[in-house]
């Protein structure tokens, strides 16, 4: 990917040389920015996750088997703590490379991020009423909103027909629904091992490469940071997970997108801008969606909790929590190359087209060898390895 994105920003003539002058220095100036507080928030979560482990469970903050939980002993729920943790030291330090005019904004996100980690906490401890739990989602909405001076409002939107259509007393409403509804898509993903961090990992990277094409260099730190965290608490929540996030993780993760998105790609004037995190994310927001849809029509409240849902689908399929997770990443790390070819970066879909293709043909193939179909064509029957002989 860093190639690709090297040759869409590349301004070379000589535009088939992915190692040009003018591409490695694309590199060093739009994208090495982000290093830095990514493995300083990979770093600081790894660290701390081992602590949370064990303040989970000298507090009492559990996740027990249930409906809700598809595993079968009680696993900690701190995970997004040290996630959040991750983050705000990563960001503080890097803090003083930012340019002044875009530290305000920065700070925001480190305030709004804070207040989903920490009010959410009270969920995963008690078990909150859901129409307190959404009351606690608009207020960290409506602060983003209002506090920071439209950093955290989607102003306008550009179309290639229209040109930039200034939203006026509807940037308000719809900001309130792009915050409320990140985090309750992130919220409702966090349903298999490793399948909400890992998501949110490619789209914050996704994030990384649309804000280094236009040369925001405050949002390429925030959503490599973002990016560090989940890559960090994946090595104790990818399958078998040892640690949840819990509800303060998946709201962290939630709101942090929402916001980061708004600062960078919401503030551009390219045309189909939001539609980089979106089709990054377009697989959980159609579950969500749906989930709304399923849950009204049987009259049964949104907020409670089923295993009906896309990766509930797909364990009952046959995959296991890994496989599961490995669709949704394909799945978003193709949407998502396809998001940033409508923001500019046309050469990174050949690239994650050709991986993605490699991927899913390796996953079927395995599938199929491992299941109990039968080939009855005895040539593509010797294609495969009989069953067991590796």
């Amino acid at each position: 990917m860093v190639a690709a994105y090297v040759l869409a920003a590349s301004t070379s003539s000589s535009e088939s040389d992915f190692f040009s002058i003018n591409s490695l220095l694309a590199i060093r100036d739009h994208l090495l920015p982000g290093l830095w507080p990514m493995l300083l928030a990979f770093a600081t979560t790894a660290a701390l996750v081992p602590f949370m482990i064990w303040l989970s469970r000298r507090l009492g903050v559990m996740a027990h088997p249930s409906e809700r939980h598809l595993h079968s002993t009680p696993k900690p729920l701190l995970g997004g703590m040290a996630m959040f943790i991750g983050f705000a030291v990563a960001i503080a330090l890097t803090l003083p490379d930012v340019a002044l005019k875009d530290r305000f904004e920065v700070v925001g996100v480190l305030i709004v991020s804070a207040l989903a980690a920490i009010l959410l906490i009270a969920d995963d401890r008690w078990s909150l009423p859901p129409l307190t739990k959404f009351g606690l989602q608009f207020l960290i909405a409506l602060i983003a909103v209002f506090a920071f001076d439209k950093e955290f409002q989607i102003t306008f939107v550009s179309l290639p027909w229209a040109g930039v259509v200034q939203l006026g007393w509807l940037a308000v409403p719809i900001s309130l629904f792009w915050i409320l509804g990140m985090q309750n898509t992130v919220n409702l993903l966090d349903g298999v091992d490793g399948l909400a961090a890992g998501v949110v990992l490619i789209v914050a990277v996704t994030l990384v490469f649309a804000a280094a094409g236009t040369h925001q260099t405050d949002v390429v730190q925030l959503a490599a940071g973002l990016a560090g965290v989940c890559g960090g608490f994946l090595l104790f929540n990818f399958a078998p997970a040892r640690i949840f996030m819990g509800d303060s993780g998946s709201h962290f993760l939630g709101t942090a997108l929402a916001v980061i998105s708004i600062a960078g790609v919401a503030k551009v004037a390219v045309a189909f801008a939001l539609a980089v995190p979106v089709l990054a994310l377009a697989l959980p927001i159609a579950d969500t969606a749906w989930a709304i849809v399923r849950r009204g029509r049987m009259k049964a409240s949104v907020a409670r909790p089923d295993l009906r849902h896309i990766h509930h689908r797909l364990l009952d399929f046959g995959l296991d929590a890994r496989q599961t997770c490995f669709v949704f990443y394909s799945a978003s790390g193709l949407l998502g190359a396809v998001g940033l070819m409508l923001f500019g970066h046309k050469r990174i879909v050949a690239v994650v087209l050709v991986a993605w293709l490699v991927l899913v043909s390796t996953f079927l193939a395995d599938r199929l060898q491992k299941s109990a179909w039968r080939l009855e064509h005895p040539y593509l029957r010797r294609l495969l390895p009989e069953p067991g002989s590796r």
